[in-house]
């Protein structure tokens, strides 16, 4: 009954239209907190940088076409693989912010709400995604190419308490990026998509 429910719920178009609006402010709003950084990035790295918000636009623009019974399996595969380990990294980058400056700024709990919830979210739309392994495939090279730029070429988010740390937070990565391409194998399997 519950499940039903939920399924009602995910698929209303009142609110897609909702969580469309919702994911497209945090969108701007994620690209606005990575001005700084940005104006500092070399152009060539551009794309590679404000990890969060390009999620949260992959999921924006999933659920724009979800919302006319459209479906494009590898923005999809982009969307969940991303949101869920962007929305990971981000809980356990402020989390242990906290622990090294024994506070976070209310901004830290807000990022710790907002990326529990963009992980979240990636995940109850498994049913609904075409995604197959190929599509996959794709979305895998994209998140551990982002770990070249981030951790190779010194790209990753500031956190400038945690600056000492960027070996570990690099390693760290790397490891949730293979959990997460494992995880949603996995769940996709378990909702059983065609030919997966």
């Amino acid at each position: 009954m519950i499940i039903i429910k939920i399924h009602y719920l995910l698929t209303q178009k009142s609110f897609l239209i909702i969580l469309f609006i919702i994911n497209l402010i945090g969108t701007i709003y994620g690209y606005y907190w990575y001005g700084s950084q940005l104006a500092i990035t070399p152009n060539i790295f551009i794309p590679f940088v404000p990890d969060s918000p390009t999620a949260t636009l992959f999921f924006t623009v999933f659920i724009l076409f979800f919302i006319f019974n459209k479906n494009i399996p590898y923005l999809e595969a982009l969307a969940v693989t991303s949101l869920f380990k962007y929305g990971v990294w981000a809980v356990v980058m402020n989390l242990l912010t906290l622990i090294v400056n024994g506070e976070l700024p209310w901004q830290g709990y807000m990022l710790i709400g907002s990326h529990a919830a963009m992980a979240i979210q990636g995940l109850l739309y498994l049913p609904y995604y075409k995604i197959k392994l190929k599509h996959l495939t794709v979305a895998a090279i994209v998140l551990l190419h982002n770990e070249i730029i981030d951790y190779v070429f010194d790209m990753m988010p500031i956190y400038s308490s945690l600056s000492l740390y960027q070996n570990e937070i690099g390693y760290f990565t790397f490891w949730l990026s293979i959990f997460t391409i494992i995880l949603i194998y996995y769940l996709l399997k378990k909702v059983g998509r065609e030919k997966f």
